[in-house]
């Protein structure tokens, strides 16, 4: 069975978008990526033009994802659920029913930090947001042997 891994964020247009264009990117087809965000502001809509921006540039398309919620059903989907920021990990841990289902969530950056979202900045927040996840990506792929 393959590994399933989902990346969240807030609106599901910025950072997570990102995440799973960078991981996809770096695992190829073995491992299915998806993402999601915790609210429903985009639903439909695809990422912000300045992360498929920076995605461009460093090689990646993600301009045909489209924003999704997380829900609840994405817990059984799911092997691994990686979040950007605290918020975002209390809200998708406050739809979990079981125990195994906290275990499969976790802060994308090691350490308790965040990623910051970039959305009400300038195009300097996306590369940042970019690197960070290129980092913490290259992480999950040595942990989990992908």
């Amino acid at each position: 069975m393959a590994t399933k891994i989902l990346m969240v964020c807030l609106g599901n247009i910025c950072r997570s978008p990102l995440a799973q264009g960078i991981l996809k990117k770096k695992v190829g087809k073995s491992t299915f990526v998806d993402s999601a965000g915790t609210a429903a502001y985009h639903i439909g809509n695809q990422p912000d033009p300045r992360s498929i921006s920076v995605g461009k540039k460093n090689g990646i398309d993600i301009s045909y994802f489209r924003a999704r919620k997380f829900t609840k059903e994405d817990f059984r989907n799911f092997n691994y659920i990686y979040v950007m920021d605290k918020s975002n990990y209390n809200d998708v841990l406050s739809l979990a029913q079981l125990s195994e289902d906290h275990k499969k969530v976790k802060l994308i950056l090691e350490y308790e930090q965040e990623v910051p979202d970039p959305y009400y900045g300038d195009v300097g927040g996306f590369d940042n947001c970019y690197n960070l996840l290129d980092k913490a990506c290259d992480q999950i792929v040595k942990e989990l042997n992908l």
